[in-house]
C-alpha cells in the first residue's frame, strides 16, 4: 500500500487566491524558556480545503452538515493535463467512465505551477451540469477556485444544489489517473462555509 498527500502545505508566503494580502496565514510563534506556542490566523479558504453551502448560498448549509461518510472512499483521478481550453467542460469530462456515486478529482496543469495563475483550468458550468447529472458525490480540483470569473457563480450553485462536495487546492502533480482510496479529512469546524482539510490517497486499499 501506498500513501499520497496530496494536500497543500500552509505557511507565511505561500499561495492564495488571487495573491490577497489579506489571505495570507499568519503565524505567531512565541518561545518563553523552554515552551514554545505557536498562533495561527488563516482564512478557512487557505490552501487545500472543503467548501460548504454557506460559502455561496444566503442561509446555506454549514460545514459540519457535510456527511463524513462522503468525504472517505474510493475516488478517481481524471489526468486532464493536456487541455488547452480554460474550463473544464461537458465534452472534457465525457470521455472518462464517471459513474454515479463517483468522487472525481480533477488533475490539471494547475498542479505544475507554484506561483498563482489568474488563467488557472477550472470547472466550466457545462461540466459540472455533467458531474450533476451523472450523479457524483464530490468533485476536487488542482485549484484553489472550482471556478472563476463566471458571473453568478453558476459551478459552485449547481454543484451544491445537488448535493455535490467541492474539494478545491489538491496537489496531484505526482498522481497518476486511475482508482484511490481517499481519506478528506477536514478540521471539525461549525457554523462555517469551508474549512481547510487534509487529504490522503491510498493506492492498494479497497
Amino acid at each position: 500500500m501506498k500513501i499520497y498527500d496530496v494536500t497543500g502545505a500552509i505557511y507565511e508566503g505561500m499561495t492564495v487566491y488571487k495573491n490577497k494580502p489579506e489571505k495570507q496565514p499568519k503565524v505567531n510563534q512565541i518561545t518563553n524558556g523552554y515552551v514554545t506556542e505557536t498562533r495561527l490566523e488563516f482564512d478557512v479558504h487557505t490552501g487545500t480545503h472543503i467548501d460548504a453551502p454557506l460559502h455561496m448560498v444566503v442561509g446555506g448549509d454549514t460545514f459540519e452538515t457535510i456527511p463524513l461518510d462522503n468525504l472517505v472512499g474510493q475516488c478517481k483521478v481524471l489526468d486532464l493535463t493536456g487541455l488547452e481550453n480554460e474550463g473544464v467542460s461537458k465534452s472534457d469530462l465525457e470521455g472518462f467512465e464517471i459513474q454515479e456515486g463517483d468522487f472525481v478529482l480533477l488533475k490539471t496543469k494547475n498542479s505544475f505551477e507554484e506561483a498563482f495563475n489568474f488563467d488557472f483550468i477550472y470547472l466550466a458550468q457545462d461540466g459540472a451540469e455533467y458531474l450533476s447529472e451523472v450523479g457524483v458525490r464530490g468533485v476536487g480540483i488542482d485549484a484553489l477556485g472550482i471556478e472563476r470569473s463566471q458571473e453568478g457563480h453558476p459551478t459552485h450553485k449547481i454543484l451544491f444544489a445537488n448535493d455535490i462536495i467541492i474539494i478545491e487546492g489538491l496537489r496531484l502533480k505526482g498522481i497518476e489517473q486511475g482508482g484511490y482510496f481517499m481519506v478528506a479529512a477536514p478540521i471539525k469546524l461549525v457554523g462555517t462555509e469551508a474549512s481547510p482539510a487534509r487529504v490522503l490517497l491510498f493506492e492498494g486499499l479497497r
